[in-house]
């Protein structure tokens, strides 16, 4: 489970319990970051590669179901796994509809919980690679002149070249050549893929409106 550059965070009032998850966690080479309580996390700086939250339920103050809320306001996507001694199923219902990883009661067995955090680092990464690869795709589009670009948006509503070359006033051959060039820039080996292309980037408000 080592992994150098994912990060557990871990909120926990118990000092016995963070300190035993702390050396849980360095034991299988995995950097841990323990905090006492919610403002103490929220003072910190978060981490730059993969993470998850091993978050205690009831805590002084603000709840880990709060926090939970909090975050999914403010679009942290950081999964949640969450641990209670005192947990019922009402409140189990409500943290996984949030999109918990897991929801664990006291005293956790440690496999258990490193099976729920390697899940949850591994959302994570896939998460951030998946951002990065958007990031990739929409520096690719702006690269695009503002023909090519209306080119593509219009190849992936599906009109055909000569079409295209009707609704916007120029030749069929000179708008295979856009559509050409637009494509090596995209880096799609083909129709299909640009359009998939243009579907990620939103480019297509029905196509957004379908996924949501």
């Amino acid at each position: 489970m080592s992994s150098a550059n994912s990060t557990v965070l871990v909120i926990d009032d118990d000092p016995h319990v963070l300190a035993s998850i702390g050396r849980l966690l360095r034991s299988v080479g995995v950097n841990a970051q323990l905090f006492g309580s919610i403002p103490e996390f929220l003072s910190s700086d978060p981490p730059d590669g993969p993470a998850c939250l091993v978050l205690d339920v009831r805590l002084p103050g603000q709840s880990g179901l709060d926090l939970q809320r909090e975050l999914a306001e403010a679009n942290n996507e950081i999964p949640i796994i969450f641990v209670t001694g005192h947990g019922d199923i009402p409140m189990t219902v409500q943290a996984m509809k949030r999109g918990a990883i897991e929801f664990l009661t006291k005293p956790v067995r440690d496999q258990e919980l490193l099976d729920a955090i390697q899940t949850g680092l591994s959302r994570d990464r896939a998460r951030r690679e998946s951002e990065r690869e958007l990031a990739v795709l929409k520096e690719r589009f702006e690269s695009l002149s503002p023909r090519e670009r209306e080119i593509v948006i219009l190849v992936a509503h599906g009109r055909l070249s000569k079409q295209i070359a009707f609704d916007i006033g120029i030749a069929e051959a000179t708008v295979k050549v856009h559509r050409s060039k637009a494509m090596q820039k995209m880096q799609a080996g083909s129709l299909l893929e640009l359009g998939r292309i243009a579907a990620r980037l939103k480019l297509l408000p029905n196509v957004a409106s379908r996924a949501s």
